[in-house]
């Protein structure tokens, strides 16, 4: 639609023209019900009714607002009766002649949305019961009422929503149904893509926080949760209200300023594309966070984490607001970073700085060594950029750069910051340098400098360790020699101040036996190329030194040849659970970047990992395992690869203590590596029950994890996967039978999966997901081979005709990354020289898709030399 991408300078102009005094929205969702879908089978649509009240600071100036919409009814501005033929576009409503203060009325028909963006409705298999929820980030309101969509433009909305009789209705404020139709406490000025609607016969459940601050004030804030009523036996509801309280508790510990938005409902809700939304008062969850079958405690604590992460938005987001999407890691990177603060704090997932360390960072590696890296502070032209920057640098390198702030400026000092940072600016809008005013206030630090090095420019360092020692075996000299990453084709050349902790480790045992332990440690600065690090002169000769011992900073870790070899000898003989994930995630990046071989990566995983003991370290072990095997390992020792880790993981899971987290771990990972005849048939015993490991619950999640490989090699038929869906019938089992049909072993189903995502636009999101998993197997290199050439026939069309979701989950989906060969990437560069004109969004998903293909040719041929 023209005009739909909106851009900065347009939001910028706007915004300098326009204030907004209150939005009133009516939501007629009573068409939700029923069998008809829209007039001559277009899309299914709802009446939405927007008045909008705004003043102009130039009278007779023009301007747009934004909606998109199959249709409008009636435009109203100052009373007068706009034609909408001739004002109405399809995504804006032309303004023209505004005067100082202004009401404009928009009548339209929006459509329900099948994508996860707007207002989605689901229809479940298991009872046919319809459920909505909206979801806006970071322009989708405009698909549910008209509005300015730009975060800067805040302002006080009032919901009321007409539904059917049967189904209860949320919205940001208190919610109350006088005469059938459900009206809501005016909100707080706040931006248009946090408000949020959610309506159906959802399962609610009920609690309440209660707080005593220090002067006597008592607040109360009435607590909700709520799911499908599919899922409702297994909503462990007092668990999501305990994290709740605790964040609370935490937040007003810390941040100095009472949660301001009144209520606080959890939706859990169905084929959500995020994690979740921090709407206020409302916040959205996708419903996979409960847990149909037996999960282990990494899968609690994420959830814990994600709960708290939208906790700390309330503050950061919600009631301070970034100006523009350039600015976006003045939410996102604080609530990253808060999350794992707030739960480290305050609940029972005290080592969760392990998990940040070994997971979050390693998500922030990965998208910081891409062609597409940016600093931080994003330069976002238009709304599709913003769009892809909400990654691995806007999170978790944000995250990780506040993580040092604080021990750069100190706790205090930054805690002292955002409480004055909440109050100079509540309910506006920020950029980053009303962030850093109030830290220099508070810590005294040049923050301008702290700035310009750590979120204004991109890229990632490596620290390598140099030592020498002296005639007596003693430490003569240790430094650490700092590079920047080499990343194509710009150059990031930047060498950044770190503070970090040096740690040396020896055995225990005095003859070279026992647990590998630190005896010393020092703190520095590192600045530049090379810092000598004094303070461990004359020390004992380390086994190993670990650069960043702590986690105290963002960087690459590299090791000495000494202290590799000590980790291919020992890695599991570390007794620190922070220091081993440490280790554990260096040298996955040796393996990325084609300084360590795949298979020896994998040797060091069928070694070690069995002795981790934090499980969700063990689960990162798997998943880098099973990506060193399809990406990194030289094409001759894939399937001795594959045989090697389905053997050590048989071996693991009927090792591991009977009912453990780490037995379900490895079975599920034994699952996800089984190909041979043998390992099948075991899948097939312990799902028929003739095979049995003493303390395995094969619950039915489990069951499809073990169906997924039979139906990847052909022993699981449709006939099958129908069974198991009609023993399963319900919305996450037919995601699983999707997935499973799609990755059966024939031509005619690979060519029925691409038809039914590229070509047709009837599946909704999560099983466009669901398809895409299933269609690209590992294994199935040769039937997926055709396709390359289709990929890059028809990405620029799905691009232009689908929204920008879908279109980002094909692009990435479908990249022919299984046809690892110099001729794919020749294909990739022929289309990107070719096509200079495409969407800069589009052109980026390529690019990076490009770079991980390279990057993975590069693995081969260091794990092909090393078998030679």
């Amino acid at each position: 639609m023209p005009g739909e991408n909106l851009s900065r300078d347009e939001a910028r102009e706007r915004a300098a023209l326009l204030s907004v005094d209150g939005y009133e929205v009516s939501l007629d969702l009573r068409s939700a019900v029923g069998d008809s879908g829209g007039p001559g089978g277009g899309p299914r649509t709802f009446r939405s009714v927007t008045t909008i009240r705004f003043r102009c600071a130039d009278p007779g100036a023009g301007s747009f607002a934004d909606l998109i919409a199959p249709s409008v009814t009636a435009v109203s501005l100052n009373g007068k009766d706009l034609d909408p033929s001739e004002v109405f576009d399809g995504s804006r409503i032309t303004l023209d002649d505004l005067a100082a203060e202004n009401e404009l009325v928009v009548d339209a028909r929006c459509a329900y949305s099948r994508t996860g963006e707007g207002l989605h409705r689901f229809v479940d298999p298991e009872d046919g019961e319809v459920y909505l929820y909206t979801q806006y980030e970071p322009a989708d309101s405009r698909r549910v009422f008209a509005n300015f969509e730009q975060p800067d433009l805040k302002a006080p909305f009032r919901f009321e929503v007409r539904a059917p009789e049967d189904w209860v209705v949320w919205s940001n404020g208190v919610g109350e149904r006088t005469d059938g139709v459900w009206r809501f406490a005016e909100t707080k000025p706040i931006s248009t893509y946090i408000t949020a609607v959610v309506a159906g016969p959802y399962h609610y459940v009920t609690d309440t926080y209660e707080r005593t601050f220090a002067d006597g004030t008592r607040l109360e804030i009435p607590l909700g949760a709520m799911c499908r009523k599919g899922l409702a036996p297994y909503f462990d509801s007092d668990d999501v209200f305990e994290i709740t309280k605790q964040g609370l508790d935490f937040f007003h510990d810390h941040f100095d300023y009472p949660y301001p938005f009144g209520k606080y409902d959890q939706a859990f809700v169905p084929e959500y594309n995020l994690g979740a939304m921090e709407n206020p008062g409302l916040v959205t969850f996708r419903e996979e966070f409960i847990f149909r079958g037996k999960v282990t405690r990494a899968s609690y604590e994420r959830r814990a984490n994600v709960i708290l992460h939208e906790m700390a938005h309330m503050w950061f987001g919600d009631l301070v607001t970034m100006v523009w999407w350039d600015d976006l890691w003045l939410k996102e990177s604080f609530a990253d970073f808060m999350g794992s603060f707030s739960m480290v704090e305050a609940t029972r997932f005290t080592n969760g700085w392990v998990t940040f360390a070994n997971n979050r960072k390693s998500w922030a590696y990965r998208a910081d060594q891409l062609p597409s890296t940016h600093p931080v502070t994003a330069d976002i032209r238009d709304l599709e950029d913003a769009k892809l920057n909400f990654d691995g640098i806007t999170y978790a390198k944000g995250a990780s750069v506040l993580k040092q702030l604080v021990a750069y400026v100190g706790r205090d000092a930054f805690l002292e910051g955002a409480r004055r940072y909440f109050k100079r600016n509540a309910y506006g809008n920020t950029r980053l340098g009303d962030l850093l005013s109030v830290l220099e206030e508070t810590s005294g630090r040049d923050m301008v400098s702290w700035s310009r090095a750590w979120l204004q420019t991109a890229g990632v360092n490596s620290l390598t360790p140099q030592v020498l020692l002296d005639s007596e075996g003693r430490i003569d000299e240790l430094a650490v020699v700092q590079e920047a990453a080499p990343i194509a084709p710009a150059d990031h050349p930047e060498l950044r101040p770190h503070r970090v902790a040096i740690g040396l480790y020896r055995r225990s045992g005095g003859d070279g036996s026992g647990a590998l332990e630190r005896y010393a440690r020092a703190e520095v600065d590192v600045d530049g190329p090379r810092t000598v690090v004094g303070e461990l002169a004359g020390a004992e000769a380390p086994a190993l030194v670990l650069v960043n011992d702590d986690d105290l900073t963002y960087c690459k870790i590299r090791f000495d040849t000494g202290s590799l070899d000590t980790l291919r000898a020992g890695l599991g003989d570390i007794t620190d659970p922070l220091a081993r994930a440490l280790c554990w995630s260096a040298l996955w990046n040796l393996t990325r970047d084609a300084l360590l071989p795949a298979r020896d990566f994998v040797d060091l995983v069928l070694r070690f990992a069995g002795r981790e003991s934090d499980i969700g370290v063990l689960q990162m072990l798997h998943a880098w395992a099973n990506s060193a095997l399809t990406h990194y390992a030289a094409p001759g020792w894939r399937e001795p690869g594959a045989r090697l880790l389905a053997e050590g993981a048989l071996r693991e899971l009927r090792a591991a203590e009977a009912g453990s987290q780490h037995q379900l771990t490895w079975a599920r990972f034994f699952a996800s590596v089984a190909s041979s005849e043998a390992d099948l048939a075991v899948l097939q015993g312990l799902l028929a029950g003739t095979e049995r490991i003493d303390g395995l619950d094969v619950d039915q999640e489990l069951r499809w994890a073990f169906l997924e490989p039979l139906a990847t090699f052909g022993v699981a038929d449709e006939r099958v996967l129908a069974a198991e869906l009609a023993r399963d019938d319900t919305a996450s089992g037919k995601r699983h039978q999707v997935r499973c049909l799609a990755a059966r072993p024939s031509a005619a189903v690979k060519a029925q999966a691409w038809a039914s995502v590229v070509e047709s636009d009837t599946l909704s999101n999560a099983l466009v997901e669901a398809t895409i998993t299933g269609f690209a197997r590992p294994s199935q290199r040769e039937l997926t081979a055709p396709y390359a050439a289709k990929y890059f026939e028809v990405i620029e069309r799905v691009w232009a005709e689908r929204s920008i979701q879908i279109g980002m989950d094909v692009v990435r989906g479908l990249f022919p990354s299984l046809q690892d060969s110099p001729g794919t990437l020749e294909a990739t560069d022929a289309w990107l020289a070719s096509h200079g004109a495409a969407a800069p969004a589009l052109r980026r998903l390529v690019i990076e898709a490009r770079d991980d293909l390279a990057r993975g040719l590069r693995g081969q041929e260091c794990d092909g030399a090393a078998g030679r």
